[in-house]
C-alpha cells in the first residue's frame, strides 16, 4: 500500500504520552526541485530538511511560518526550508564544488537555526545552535531535546522522487505507569528502513512497527509547494536598500534585476519603477515578470 501523496498524518498512543507524525512529499517536493539543478547528495539532504520542517510545523499551532536553516563551511553552504501554518513549503540551497562524503563532511563547521516568524504582530522567535549530529535527523533530535526539553525521535528519507519523515515525541505530563514505553517505542521505530519510509503508507508502517500497541491515527492534512515571493515584497526589499543604492545600480545597468532563490521567479525594476518606489508607499503596479 503506497503512501498518500503530499499528506501529513498525526497519530498518538492511547495509553502513554507519546504522539507521532508521518509525512510524504511528492508533487510538493517536485515543485521545489523544478527550477533547480541540485546534485543528488544535495537533493537528499534538502529533501530530508523539507520533510522535517513539515513535521515540526505540524506540532505547533502556527500562524505564520517555521524556517529551518543549516549554514555550513563545507561544500554545502546553506539549506533553507520554510513551512507555513497551513503546510505550504518552499526551499533553497547553496553549495560550492563537488559534493562527496558524509553529511558532516559536506556541511563542516556551522550552525542550525530555527525561526518562528509569527503573524499578527506576535514576537518572532529564533534559536541558533552549533551543528550537532551526523545527519539532519540527529541535528533536529539534539536541538529539540536540549533546547526545547522535548524528547524527540526522527527518521527522514529523500531522493529525487519523494521525501518522507517519521516523528515521535514524548509529551510532558504525568507518567503513564509504563516507564519503558518511550524506550520500547523508539527502539521499534529504529527498525524502519529508508525504503519503507519512502514506499509504504502510514497505516502499513504503524501496523508493522506497533502492532501490539493501541495507536489512534487521525485524518491526513494536505501539504503543498507555494512560494510567497511577490513584486510588492521585492519592492519593499529595494526600499530598505535605499534610494542612493538603487540609483547607483541603475547608473550601471538599465534595470535592477532580482531573482527569487526559492522559485527562480524574476523581477525587473527599471528607472520608472524605482522612481515610484521612493515617491510613494503605494504598491508598485505589476509589470512583466519573467520565469
Amino acid at each position: 500500500m503506497k503512501p498518500e501523496p503530499d499528506t501529513l498524518h498525526r497519530y498518538l498512543f492511547e495509553h502513554f504520552p507519546i504522539r507521532g507524525e508521518f509525512v510524504h512529499l511528492d508533487q510538493s517536493w517536485q515543485g521545489i526541485l523544478e527550477n533547480h539543478d541540485y546534485p543528488p547528495l544535495l537533493r537528499k539532504t534538502l529533501g530530508e530538511l523539507c520533510a522535517a520542517a513539515v513535521l515540526l510545523a505540524a506540532t505547533l499551532k502556527l500562524e505564520g511560518s517555521l524556517v529551518l536553516q543549516i549554514q555550513g563551511q563545507g561544500a554545502i553552504r546553506l539549506l533553507v526550508v520554510e513551512c507555513t501554518g497551513d503546510l505550504a513549503i518552499r526551499a533553497t540551497a547553496k553549495w560550492e564544488g563537488e559534493l562527496e562524503g558524509t553529511f558532516a563532511e559536506l556541511v563542516g563547521d556551522g550552525n542550525f537555526a530555527i525561526t518562528l516568524d509569527q503573524e499578527g504582530g506576535k514576537q518572532t522567535y529564533q534559536g541558533i545552535v552549533a551543528l550537532e549530529g551526523e545527519s539532519v535527523a540527529e541535528i533536529l533530535q539534539n536541538y529539540m531535546t536540549r533546547s526545547e526539553q522535548l524528547e524527540t525521535w526522527i527518521r527522514l528519507a529523500a531522493d529525487e522522487n519523494c521525501a518522507s519523515g517519521f516523528l515521535l515525541q514524548k509529551l510532558p505530563g504525568e507518567p503513564s505507569g509504563d516507564e519503558d514505553a518511550w524506550s520500547r517505542i523508539t527502539q521499534l521505530a529504529s527498525t524502519l528502513s529508508d525504503e519503507e519510509l519512502r514506499d509504504l503508507s502510514v497505516e502499513v508502517l504503524l501496523r508493522r512497527l506497533f502492532h501490539e500497541e493501541d495507536v489512534r491515527l487521525f485524518e491526513g492534512v494536505p501539504v503543498s509547494f507555494r512560494c510567497s515571493c511577490s513584486r510588492d515584497k521585492v519592492g519593499e526589499m529595494l526600499r530598505m536598500l535605499g534610494e542612493e543604492e538603487i540609483k547607483s545600480v541603475l547608473a550601471e545597468r538599465m534595470a535592477v534585476d532580482v531573482q527569487c532563490a526559492f522559485c527562480n521567479r524574476h523581477y525587473e525594476f527599471d528607472s520608472v519603477d524605482a522612481a515610484q518606489l521612493f515617491a510613494t508607499s503605494i504598491p508598485v503596479p505589476p509589470s512583466d515578470t519573467r520565469h
